[in-house]
């Protein structure tokens, strides 16, 4: 992903998006979405609740992965004139850790969806900060449509 890339959601509109709110929101800009991929950014800062000795800490990294799924699905409801749908994560499988980023660096994550069958994705979530890979983990991630309207 280019760091320098525009976002189609920035950080002031990303809780429309998102089900999420502050204080845990954990992405700033949704910066690619199409059919398969969706692609974010965030920057974690000292007090982010899942900041720890100045480190980010891998459930902030799950979580972050999550939402970053949740930017590109909430991204769809609303191009389709939806309300953004809850999801709920099934499964983390395959998450593997190469290094803990540092907090107030920016982390470029990209989702990708390996399957989809009705509401239900499998998604590969791949994390980078400083253009180098820190975590993947695939999920299983249940989207329940009747919490959106038309």
């Amino acid at each position: 992903m280019n760091s320098q890339a525009s976002s189609l959601v920035e950080k002031s509109d990303i809780q429309q998006y998102i089900p999420q709110r502050a204080p845990l929101v954990m992405v700033d800009e949704l910066v690619q979405m199409d059919e398969h991929t969706t692609a974010t950014r965030f920057t974690p800062e000292l007090d982010n609740f899942f900041a720890d000795n100045g480190l980010f800490r891998e459930s902030g990294l799950i979580e972050h992965m999550a939402q970053s799924a949740a930017a590109g699905v909430g991204y769809w409801y609303k191009s389709q004139n939806k309300e953004v749908p809850l999801g709920y994560i099934g499964a983390v499988q395959k998450f593997k850790l190469e290094q803990l980023p540092e907090a107030n660096k920016t982390l470029e994550t990209k989702i990708e969806t390996i399957h989809q069958v009705m509401t239900t994705k499998v998604i590969k979530a791949t994390v980078s900060c400083n253009e180098k890979l820190i975590a993947t983990c695939e999920m299983k991630i249940f989207i329940d449509e009747s919490t959106t309207k038309e």
